[in-house]
């Protein structure tokens, strides 16, 4: 297999970073986080670029972001919440260990407080989380070669549990 040896999908505030960079330790590997590629790649937020060029021009720039990791990361790969939304993305995935993480909305609300700093939350933030959530779950299930419930677990319980859903082995 080449690529990342996990790839880390899910919602945002769900836990990808901090799940990742367990796991990355774990298993003795590097960890990248495509949301970070983009934001030093543009030098500006995720929320700016939506801000200033709308969502499908952030989707074409988190797309390419996505299959330049995909190619050259062989660590733990975190990937936005929205870039499965891409068909050719979820292309890519095929054949890849993909962990989707999954938290229901009073989770989120205790996480991120679904606050400003999330542009497709800005209004309602509860019913936009849900209807994201209902756009996007069969897709992260459809892509996952297993998925972790987040809800009431420390990030380390997450990542014993991926890891054994994964039968990896830590370094």
């Amino acid at each position: 297999m080449t690529g990342p040896q996990v790839v880390l999908v899910g919602p945002m505030g769900v836990g990808k970073s901090t799940v990742g960079q367990l796991l990355a330790e774990r298993l003795g590997v590097g960890y990248r986080d495509t949301d970070d590629d983009i934001v030093a790649e543009q030098g500006r937020t995720i929320a700016e670029i939506f801000v200033d060029e709308g969502e499908s021009a952030f989707r074409a720039i988190e797309k390419a972001a996505v299959r330049r990791a995909l190619a050259a990361h062989d660590g733990v790969l975190a990937l936005g919440g929205g870039s499965i939304l891409d068909a050719d993305t979820r292309a890519l995935l095929a054949g890849q260990r993909v962990v989707y993480l999954s938290m229901d909305v009073e989770e989120a609300v205790k996480r991120t407080g679904l606050n400003a700093a999330r542009p497709l939350l800005a209004v309602n933030p509860r019913k936009q989380w849900r209807e994201l959530m209902e756009a996007r779950r069969h897709l992260y299930e459809s892509i996952a070669t297993t998925v972790v419930a987040t809800d009431g677990r420390t990030p380390e319980e997450v990542t014993r549990i991926a890891l054994d859903a994964l039968e990896l082995k830590e370094a």
